[in-house]
C-alpha cells in the first residue's frame, strides 16, 4: 500500500477513535467499530461473548507471532467535565494496529504463517492482559510485540526505541477499623486518623537498596464526618507502590505487610488491605528487541533508532511474558512528540508518525515470522 493511501486511511480511523473514547471494560462501541472495519477488509475478527476486545489472524496456520494494542481510554477531568479521554495514546495504538492489518492483508496469500493482532481491553485497569491470557489467545505465540507513544522527555519526535523498560506498579486500598469516641475522651477510642498517620510514617522506614528505584506512599485518606468533636473510628486509604524491577516490588510489598502488622499491634486497630491492581515490570527479550531494532533501521534508518527507554510508568502488556516466560516480547517506543505528557487531559502528539509506527511493527512481525519458520525447519 502506498504511503499516502495508508496515511489517509489511518487518519480517518484515528479521527473516529479519538472522538469516541470508552473506559476500561466498557469499550463496546470501540470493539464493534474495529470488528466492522476488519470484516469489511475481508478479515475474520474474533470477539468474546463475556468481555470487550477482539483478535484477528492474518495468514495460514496457527499463529506463532503477534502484536497487541490496548483499546481503552482514561476517565478524567477535561475542561471542567469528567469524561472518557484518550490521553494515553491508545487511539493512536489502535490506529497503528489497523495500519498493520492493512499492510499484512496485502501479503496474506504469501505469508509463510499466521500473524495474530490482539485488541486488548482494560489496560488502564491492569486487568485486560490477564483476561486475554485466560482466554488462551496467546497460547500458541512465540513472539508478541506492543507499542506505546512516548513523551518528548524520553524520545524526540521521529526517534524510535526497540524496547520500553516499564516499571512495576501496585495499587493497594485499605480500611482502618479503630474505635469511635468523644473528642473529650480520647482514651476510650482508637483514632483511625492517628493510625493512618503512623502507617504513613512506617512507610517512610521501608528501606530498599540505594541502587534500586522504588517508592511507596499513601495517596488517598478519608476519615471523619461533619462533626469535629468525634474521634473517627474508621478510615479508608490508598497506597501507590512503584518499582523498576519485580524484585524491588516484592521487597516493598514485604515491607508494607510488616508495617501494617506493626501499626495494627501498636494501636490495637484492625487494618485490612486489598490489591486493586498489580502491573509487573518489563521483562524484555533480547531476540525480540533485536528484531524490533532491525525493523526500525530497515524502515526509517539507523539515525532514527534510539536506545532502549527506561521509564517509571507501568504497562499491562508485560503481564504476558510474566505469565508465559517462554514468550519473547518487547514494545516499540514511538517517538511522536507527546506533549505536555501522557495522561495530561490536553495531551497531543504528531499523528504523522502513526503510519511510520505501523510499518515498523509490520516489518518486525514479518522478521519474527521468518525466524520462527527457519527454527521449525531446523
Amino acid at each position: 500500500m502506498e504511503e499516502q493511501q495508508l496515511a489517509e486511511r489511518m487518519e480517518k480511523v484515528f479521527a473516529h477513535l479519538h472522538a469516541n473514547p470508552e473506559i476500561s471494560w466498557k469499550e463496546i462501541n470501540t470493539t464493534a467499530y474495529l470488528a466492522k472495519f476488519l470484516k469489511e477488509e475481508g478479515l475474520v475478527p474474533q470477539t468474546f461473548e463475556d468481555m470487550t476486545g477482539l483478535y484477528v489472524d492474518i495468514g495460514p496456520g496457527t499463529p506463532k507471532v503477534g502484536f497487541r494494542t490496548d483499546i481503552d481510554a482514561l476517565w478524567q477531568e477535561v475542561d471542567g467535565e469528567f469524561k472518557a479521554n484518550h490521553s494515553c495514546g491508545h487511539d493512536g495504538h489502535m490506529t497503528m494496529a489497523i495500519g498493520v492489518a492493512l499492510l499484512l492483508k496485502e501479503q496474506k496469500d504469501s505469508l509463510p504463517g499466521a500473524i495474530r493482532l490482539i485488541f486488548q481491553p482494560a489496560e488502564e485497569k491492569a486487568g485486560g492482559a490477564k483476561a486475554i491470557t485466560q482466554k488462551g489467545v496467546i497460547d500458541s505465540l512465540e513472539y508478541l510485540f506492543g507499542v506505546h507513544v512516548r513523551p518528548l522527555v524520553e524520545l524526540s519526535d521521529g526517534a524510535h526505541s526497540p524496547a520500553l523498560y516499564h516499571g512495576a506498579a501496585k495499587l493497594i486500598t485499605g480500611t482502618i477499623s479503630g474505635v469511635e469516641a468523644h473528642g473529650a475522651r480520647p482514651e476510650y477510642g482508637v483514632n483511625a486518623i492517628e493510625v493512618a498517620a503512623a502507617l504513613v510514617d512506617a512507610l517512610k522506614r521501608i528501606w530498599i537498596s540505594p541502587a534500586d528505584s522504588g517508592s511507596i506512599k499513601m495517596t488517598q485518606l478519608q476519615a471523619g464526618g461533619i462533626s469535629a468533636n468525634i474521634i473517627p473510628g474508621t478510615a479508608t486509604f490508598s497506597i501507590d507502590t512503584r518499582a523498576q524491577t519485580n524484585e524491588t516490588m516484592a521487597a516493598l510489598t514485604k515491607g508494607f505487610e510488616k508495617a501494617v502488622a506493626a501499626v495494627s499491634a501498636l494501636y490495637g486497630a484492625t487494618i485490612t488491605t486489598n490489591i486493586g491492581a498489580h502491573i509487573v515490570a518489563a521483562q524484555v527479550d533480547d531476540d525480540a528487541k533485536a528484531i524490533m531494532r532491525q525493523a526500525i533501521i530497515e524502515t526509517v534508518g539507523k539515525e532514527h533508532c534510539a536506545p532502549e527507554v527506561v521509564t517509571p510508568g507501568g504497562e499491562d502488556f508485560h503481564f504476558y511474558s510474566y505469565s508465559r516466560p517462554h514468550l519473547k516480547t518487547t514494545m516499540l517506543g514511538l517517538g511522536c512528540g507527546v506533549t505536555p505528557g501522557l495522561h495530561h487531559p490536553q495531551m497531543i502528539f504528531n499523528q504523522q508518525q502513526l503510519p511510520v509506527g505501523a510499518r515498523i511493527i509490520a516489518r518486525a512481525l514479518l522478521i519474527a515470522l521468518q525466524q520462527v519458520e527457519r527454527s521449525e525447519e531446523v
